[in-house]
């Protein structure tokens, strides 16, 4: 947002300096990013040609003796030669001597030898000084103009240019009234008072204008005012100086009135031709491929998602965005038609991203303007526009508005020392509420005031935005820093359970290798269904881009599609992870933290790329359901899981390859995780290749651990015995999962089994038709004794019954 100082004044009536107020608009939450002082124009003086002789050695150049004031050598005639043809004896001019740069033309003068001849200096034309585009001369100007002085002074063109930073949640900021307000209220002058329009009407206004809208609140407003008779030339030149100097291009009065009012009152208006208008105004919604040529010569393919301002020729302009080039005004305009309208910001924003319109009516329609201006923006338009360009103003017709219901906010004072720490007396609170517009009524020494919130701060929701608002023009520098008071001890664990467990699985995975990645919460809705997810409460109301307006529903699509980006650039061995958010609902209950994980390429824990031994695993073989299984378990026994209680089982969402994925649970009914390489359909719809496995866990449902009595760790109890190894081979079905058979012997007797693996799985037609045998070795670990020959007996048929009660399977002969 750009202002000049002399505009700001306009509002704002105040003898603080430029360094000053640039201060406190920064202490106030409105950021100076930039500020031109104009000192560039400071070497420039007003200068009078005393003599203009032909060169004598060229025909197109002539040698003027310039006096530039006694500033300037001394007050003596400086000696320039000039190329222009309106240099002449007598002229006044611009005069620029060496050493000064020259914006226009991006030069830095010298003293030169032109033909012969010795120039000290320059007479400037506009476009050297970055005034306009003309070259055809240099600067003339009147007779009077007083020799020596600043050129800039004169010419109004020392007038420093702010630019400030605005947050989104300050809409009413994007008026230079709206910031002489917030100044005022921070005590750094007076708001000067709007005045009330004043002009005579003849008529009514013979366009007829409707609003024909399933939904009134993408329209809720909507007025129009006929002027006939107006002259629309070129704007006067205050007008122009102040709209080039925040970078706008003046047009013609009728359309720079608009822009003037865009900025002056945060108020964007709209003109259109009369003449050019075929029956009445319409706003509507676009119908389906309808088309619109706009103002900035491009044509603009419609839906039903825009809303427009249509006539019997169809679109005239694009509400709230920008108009049509058919119905603009021109030299030739001689009645116009003035548009002040509100529209809903949700929908101008998705409109102005899904035609790829970027204007300055959008950025403040978007953000919410005062709904009780429209029609005193309309006024004030009518003023300026009788004023500058003539004509006779007809009534008004306003349609659809119904008035503007304030927000009632009950607000405690005593909530500014609790938030903020800052002693702000009531007295204090209350004047800078008024100050800025909110009218506060109770005594408010005991419980609340009741605070009505002004209709050009949409922002503003409950009693913190009030504090805000206090903090802020109070000041945020009267906050003192204070030390956390010091403890003596830390009685309780201060992070949660799940916070720790965040931490905890980013180090297990990071320390197997991988590196973290944050991507968007975002995804497209495809990718979205493509993962279980989609639901209509998920989608985005105003989302940064049409390919992210679904909140995600699994880490792993944006993990996908960064390691194919990798891939893409020649990183095709890419192992990353994420520890974040999902969501499976629109409530607090719906929001998982999970722990994601993918593996491209040959990126195993082992190591990557191609080596001798790429027969062995790990050795440049490409990752597998097993890769993805390992760091899944890692992540598990990393938080404290007791892992003899997992369970793994094949098989995972759809997403997944339905035979080399598994499902991870912790009893028969709560599932902490899926793993595996990933359907070819889903790499497909992703658009993403290679050999890929992934993994999902979910921190929040695991069980809490349990609370130990002590701190204390347990003592090392190491047995004395030798550890005998027993294998064990048995028939099962083959659908029968080989941990089954794990969990049934290890089960057989929990004090005597330290663990079982399975090592040797075979299939073939001696076995039968689906069927499979799966060797197992049990490690059994004696405690209290060296155990017998019937010992061993006895456990060898706990552990046979168990595994034929629990799978089925018969032991193999």
């Amino acid at each position: 947002m750009k202002f000049t100082l002399s505009w700001l004044k306009d509002h704002l009536e105040t003898d603080a300096t430029l360094d000053e107020i640039c201060e406190r608009l920064t202490s106030i939450g409105l950021e100076v990013e930039d500020v031109d002082d104009k000192a560039a124009y400071r070497p420039f003086v007003v200068a009078r040609v005393l003599s203009a002789e032909k060169h004598p050695q060229a025909d197109r150049l002539k040698v003027l003796m310039v006096d530039a004031g006694p500033e300037v050598n001394g007050g003596k005639p400086v000696q320039v030669v000039c190329g222009a043809p309106n240099a002449r004896t007598g002229l006044v001019g611009a005069f620029a001597r060496p050493g000064t740069y020259v914006p226009g033309i991006d030069v830095t003068l010298a003293v030169g030898n032109i033909r012969g001849v010795e120039s000290h200096g320059m007479m400037c034309s506009e476009k050297e000084l970055d005034m306009s585009d003309n070259h055809d001369g240099i600067i003339d100007l009147p007779a009077d103009a007083p020799v020596g002085t600043p050129f800039a002074s004169y010419a109004g063109l020392d007038d420093p240019v702010i630019e400030i930073n605005l947050t989104p949640n300050r809409p009413d900021c994007t008026s230079i009234h709206g910031i002489a307000r917030d100044l005022a209220a921070a005590g750094l002058g007076t708001l000067k008072t709007r005045v009330r329009p004043s002009f005579r009407t003849e008529g009514e206004t013979s366009v007829g204008l409707k609003i024909v809208l399933d939904d009134e609140r993408l329209c809720p407003g909507f007025g129009l005012r006929l002027v006939r008779g107006v002259r629309n030339g070129p704007s006067p030149a205050w007008m122009q100086q102040r709209l080039k100097a925040i970078g706008l291009r003046p047009i013609n009065a009728l359309v720079d009135i608009t822009n003037y009012m865009t900025f002056d009152q945060g108020r964007p208006m709209h003109v259109f031709d009369a003449a050019k208008v075929k029956g009445d105004l319409t706003v509507r919604r676009a119908l389906e491929g309808e088309t619109v040529l706009a103002l900035d010569q491009r044509e603009y393919r419609l839906t039903p998602n825009n809303v427009v301002i249509a006539d019997d020729n169809g679109v005239e302009s694009i509400g709230g965005i920008m108009g049509g080039e058919h119905s603009g005004c021109d030299g030739n305009t001689v009645d116009v038609l003035i548009e002040s309208a509100l529209w809903d910001p949700i929908n101008i924003a998705k409109s102005g991203r899904s035609l790829g319109i970027i204007t300055d009516a959008r950025y403040r329609f978007e953000r919410g303007i005062d709904p009780e201006y429209m029609v005193p923006g309309l006024e004030r338009t009518t003023e300026l526009v009788l004023e500058l360009c003539g004509g006779t103003a007809a009534a008004e017709k306003i349609v659809g508005y119904k008035g503007h219901q304030p927000k009632v906010i009950d607000f405690p004072f005593s909530e500014v020392k609790r938030l903020t720490g800052l002693d702000v007396s009531t007295d204090e609170s209350r004047q800078i509420l008024t100050r800025l517009g909110f009218e506060v009524q109770g005594v408010g020494d005991v419980g609340s005031v009741s605070v009505k919130v002004p209709s050009w701060r949409p922002d503003v929701e409950g009693k913190a935005d009030l504090v805000e608002e206090v903090m802020r023009i109070h000041g945020v520098d009267q906050i003192k820093p204070e030390a956390i008071d010091r403890l003596a001890a830390v009685n309780s664990r201060i992070l949660t359970t799940l916070q720790v467990r965040t931490r905890t699985a980013k180090r297990a995975l990071a320390s197997r290798g991988m590196l973290e990645a944050v991507t968007w919460s975002f995804i497209s809705e495809d990718q979205a269904r493509l993962f279980g997810g989609g639901k209509p409460e998920l989608k985005l109301a105003n989302p940064i881009a049409s390919d992210m307006s679904d909140m995600r529903p699994s880490l792993l699509p944006g993990l996908l599609t960064a390691a194919q980006r990798n891939a893409d650039k020649g990183f095709g061995d890419v192992a990353i992870f994420e520890v974040s958010g999902t969501y499976e609902t629109d409530t607090p209950e719906g929001q998982r933290r999970v722990a994601g994980g993918v593996r491209r390429g040959t990126a195993s824990i082992n190591g990557t790329g191609r080596l001798w031994s790429n027969n062995a695993r790990g050795g440049g073989k490409p990752v597998d359901v097993f890769d993805a299984k390992a760091d899944a378990l890692a992540v598990l026994e990393a938080c404290g899981l007791p892992m003899s209680n997992v369970q793994v089982e094949s098989g995972a969402p759809g997403w997944y390859h339905p035979g080399r994925s598994g499902t991870i649970k912790m009893g028969p009914k709560v599932v902490i995780g899926y793993f595996g390489e990933f359907h070819p359909k889903t790499l497909g719809s992703l658009d993403v290749s290679g050999a890929l496995c992934g993994f999902e866990v979910f921190l929040d449902a695991m069980p809490e651990p349990k609370k130990k009595a002590t701190r204390t760790k347990p003592p090392l109890e190491l047995s004395s015995f030798q550890v005998v190894k027993r294998d064990f081979a048995f028939v099962v079905a083959g659908d029968v999962d080989a941990g089954a058979i794990v969990k049934a012997a290890a089960t057989a007797d929990r004090k005597l089994i330290a663990g079982v693996n399975v090592f040797d799985v075979f299939e073939g037609a001696s076995l039968g038709e689906g069927r499979k045998s799966v060797a197992i070795e049990v490690l059994i670990q004696p405690v209290e004794r060296t155990l017998t020959d019937e010992d061993f007996e006895a456990l060898t048929t706990r552990i046979v019954t168990n595994v034929e009660k629990t799978t089925g399977g018969v032991l193999r002969a």
